[in-house]
C-alpha cells in the first residue's frame, strides 16, 4: 500500500504541524500535547469546547477549531485515544472563566482520557463538563465501546454548541444543547474497503472484492453483517432504512441529512447517494431543512460512506446555520 509517511511515529505530529504553518494566522500548535487551537482562545467570555479522539478521521477534529466550532482539539494517534495527560494539559490550557465543554466520542479509551483528564482539572479548580456522543445506531455495544458509537454525527453537536457558546451561553446551557442534538441525531456507515492505518501500512480488515460491511465503525470496526456489492440504490437502503427507523423518523418531520465519505469515496458518488436519500426522505413525507455532503469524519483511506439525519426544530436549526469560521482555509 502506498502512502505518503516518513517515521510512522511522527505521523500525527508531522501533519499537525503542516496544519498550523498553512493557517498560522488562526491556529496555534502546541507540539507537546498534539493541540491544535484557536489563536485566540481561551477567551473570558465563552464557555471553551475541547474535542480529541484519535487521529485519522481528519477533518476531524482538528479541522473543525476556529470560531463558532472548536477552541481546541487534542488528537490521539491514528484510532488512538489522546493520552490524559494530553487532555488534561488541553482543558487547562482552554480554561476559561466561563469554563469548558469536552466532546466526546463514546469508545472506551476516548471516555476513560476524558473523565479523568476532567476529575484532574476539576481538582485544579476548572469548571469543566463531559459531553458523550453516540449517534451510531449500528450496533449497541462493540470491542471499543459502551453502548454506541459516536459518528460522524458529532459534527451537528460541535457545530451547535460552538455556535451557542458564540453567543454567550454558560456550561449548563451548552451540556443541554449538547444532549438534545445528540439525542436528535442517528447515523449508520457502510464499507466498500478497509482502510490502511499508515502504522501497519496493510488493510486494517479484510473485504472481498464483492462484499461490503453494513454498519462499519469508523476504526474499521465490524458491522452488522456483511453484503454483497449491490447497485447505489441497493447499498443505500442498507443503511438509510436502519437510521430512519430508529428514533424514528416519520412524515412531517424537518431534518438535515448528511452523507458523509468515509475518506476514499469520490465527491460525485456522495452527491449520487445524497440525492438517492433526498427522494426517499420527500417520499415518506419528510423534509429537508439544511444539506451536508462531503467528507465530516473519515477513515483514513476507506471507500465507503455513512448516513445521518438529524431531527430538527427552531433551536437546532438556528444553531446550524449561525456562521462558523474554521480556521484552516480551504478556499
Amino acid at each position: 500500500m502506498k502512502k505518503f509517511v516518513n517515521d510512522p511515529r511522527q505521523f500525527v505530529p508531522e501533519m499537525l504541524q503542516g496544519i498550523a504553518l498553512a493557517n498560522p494566522d488562526t491556529l496555534t500548535y502546541v507540539p507537546e500535547y498534539n493541540l491544535i487551537m484557536r489563536k485566540d482562545a481561551p477567551r473570558d467570555d465563552k464557555v471553551s469546547i475541547v474535542q480529541g479522539s484519535g487521529s485519522g478521521h481528519e477533518p476531524a477534529h482538528v479541522m473543525a477549531v476556529g470560531k463558532g466550532m472548536l477552541d481546541g482539539a487534542c488528537p490521539g494517534d491514528v484510532f488512538s485515544a489522546p493520552p490524559m495527560d494530553y487532555v488534561y494539559e488541553t482543558t487547562k490550557l482552554l480554561a476559561s472563566p466561563k469554563g469548558v465543554l469536552l466532546l466526546v466520542n463514546n469508545y472506551t479509551g476516548d471516555r476513560m482520557s476524558f473523565e479523568m483528564a476532567a476529575e484532574l482539572s476539576e481538582a485544579d479548580g476548572v469548571d469543566v463538563k463531559t459531553l458523550f456522543i453516540d449517534d451510531d445506531v449500528a450496533v449497541q455495544d462493540s470491542t471499543y465501546t459502551v453502548g454506541r458509537r459516536g459518528v460522524a454525527g458529532n459534527f451537528f453537536v460541535m457545530k451547535a454548541v460552538g455556535a451557542a457558546s458564540e453567543e454567550g451561553a454558560d456550561l449548563d446551557e451548552l451540556m443541554r444543547i449538547g444532549q438534545k442534538v445528540n439525542s436528535m441525531t442517528r447515523t449508520m456507515g457502510l464499507a466498500l474497503t478497509p482502510c490502511t492505518p499508515p502504522a501497519k501500512g496493510s488493510p486494517l480488515f479484510e473485504l472481498p472484492e464483492d462484499e461490503i460491511e453494513i454498519g462499519v465503525g469508523i476504526h474499521g470496526e465490524p458491522g452488522r453483517r456483511r453484503g454483497k456489492l449491490g447497485t447505489a440504490d441497493e447499498m443505500l437502503a442498507e443503511i438509510f432504512e436502519p437510521v430512519v427507523k430508529d428514533l424514528p423518523f416519520t412524515s412531517g418531520d424537518r431534518v438535515a441529512l448528511m452523507i458523509n465519505g468515509l475518506g476514499g469515496t469520490p465527491i460525485s458518488e456522495l452527491y449520487l447517494l445524497y440525492g438517492r436519500a433526498h427522494q426517499q426522505l420527500v417520499d415518506r413525507g419528510i423534509e429537508i431543512g439544511r444539506s451536508y455532503v462531503g467528507e465530516y469524519c473519515t477513515s483514513l483511506d476507506m471507500a465507503g460512506a455513512s448516513l445521518t439525519l438529524v431531527k430538527l426544530d427552531d433551536e437546532i436549526e438556528r444553531l446550524l446555520a449561525a456562521p462558523a469560521e474554521i480556521g484552516v482555509r480551504i478556499f
